[in-house]
């Protein structure tokens, strides 16, 4: 399926709609596209990005579709293969064409795919490309989120074309981003899974694509948006060090033990005027978890103990938050236990990146008693009481 962006450009990407994990570990529930973008001049044609090898024939059908004869430039904003695989397919079909990319990028291509030195036009920051009415302009955004991620800019027609930054996996027959909810919960998940660790580099970016004061922001996965303010301002709010009134409990309970004690701090918080969100880690699905780690000011992770130490599905919760590196401010670390373990050594050990206040751990001997639900009480206050120096709740 063609979409139409602008006057001579258009998404020939493939949309992929029963993609339901990405990387083999991210979530997609409203399946994906790789947009590649035909952007046609009066003297040459380029394309910018690729798709994923097994969709190559979409591509291809949609460029027979317009006709395409030729194409002079397949500009690549990042190597990975989603975007990148398909180059070699292109190069042979389309000879003379000349892949555009940065140094870095193209050194990743070339370990990644059977490409040669030759089949490349190295740029640099600030580089243009003449097409004829038509100038695509090149900006550096690394980290979004590999360190080669750059951005074409179309002059002209004011389009970023932004690859992975901005972008979200859905699989849409739109070519800008009507159903915004949905669209803003999946680019949420997106920036939660892909963007998210590199938070402060992200901010700097957006201010790099600001500048070009787009009309239209064109991802690579995703519709585009007509309104980049929209997307925009999301970001920004997403990078912010602004968190929310929200405590995130993730939990594990083997015989209940655990489940009581987080029922009963979800009530006392509740008292407390704290919003909570609670996730049963067996059956949640991590790209939720990934979104809620955006906003939240306090995560509690709760485990009985096994073997000596936390629930394994704990640990890896630990592992993800300590890898996604949300700005979360506090962490707490509860749960029950038989005869003793190790299970606060091993999950503190698993927090090390992250710049958080650790709360005295919460740790109850078998079923909670009703002392222990005093101290689950006061856990609460605790909580709140942090909220209140932190100046998220009054």
């Amino acid at each position: 399926m063609i979409r139409k962006i602008a006057d001579g450009v258009y998404n020939v990407g493939a949309i992929d709609w029963e993609r339901t994990l990405f990387d083999e570990i991210v979530s997609t529930p409203q399946g994906t596209s790789y947009n590649a973008y035909l952007v046609i001049g009066s003297e040459k044609i380029a394309l910018i990005d690729a798709v994923e090898p097994e969709k190559v024939e979409q591509l291809l059908a949609n460029l027979e579709e317009l006709n395409v004869k030729k194409i002079d430039y397949i500009v690549s904003n990042h190597a990975e293969q989603d975007h990148s695989g398909a180059i070699p397919v292109l190069l042979e079909k389309y000879p003379g064409a000349k892949v555009v990319t940065n140094a870095k990028c193209k050194g990743f291509e070339m370990d990644l795919l059977p490409l040669k030195d030759d089949d490349f036009i190295v740029i640099k920051e600030g580089d243009t490309l003449e097409l004829g009415g038509k100038t695509l302009k090149f900006i550096m955004t690394p980290w979004v989120h590999w360190p080669e991620t750059m951005t074409t800019f179309l002059v002209e027609d004011k389009i970023a074309f932004t690859c992975d930054f901005f972008g979200s996996h859905a699989a849409t027959t739109h070519a800008f981003a009507e159903q915004y909810d949905r669209i803003y919960h999946e680019a949420k998940r997106y920036y939660s899974e892909i963007m998210m660790p590199f938070r402060q580099i992200v901010m700097r970016n957006i201010k790099k694509i600001e500048a070009l004061e787009p009309k239209i922001i064109a991802p690579s996965h995703g519709p585009a948006y007509s309104e980049p303010s929209s997307i925009i301002n999301a970001y920004k709010e997403w990078v912010s060090e602004t968190t929310k009134n929200e405590v995130l409990i993730l939990y594990v309970s083997m015989h209940g033990s655990t489940k009581k004690m987080v029922d009963a701090l979800v009530d006392y918080l509740g008292d407390e005027g704290v919003e909570v969100k609670v996730r049963d880690i067996v059956h949640a699905d991590m790209g939720e978890i990934a979104i809620d780690l955006v906003d939240v000011t306090t995560l509690i992770l709760a485990t009985p103990t096994m073997l000596a130490g936390p629930h394994p599905s704990v640990v890896y919760a630990a592992y993800l938050a300590n890898a996604l590196k949300p700005k979360v401010k506090v962490v707490g670390i509860m749960g029950s236990y038989g005869w003793g373990g190790r299970t606060v050594d091993i999950l503190k050990s698993n927090l090390g990146a992250l710049k958080v206040e650790l709360l005295e751990p919460l740790l109850i001997k078998g079923t909670p008693k009703k002392e222990d639900y005093e101290k689950i009480r006061e856990y609460a206050k605790k909580i709140a009481e942090k909220h209140r120096e932190l100046g998220v709740m009054k």
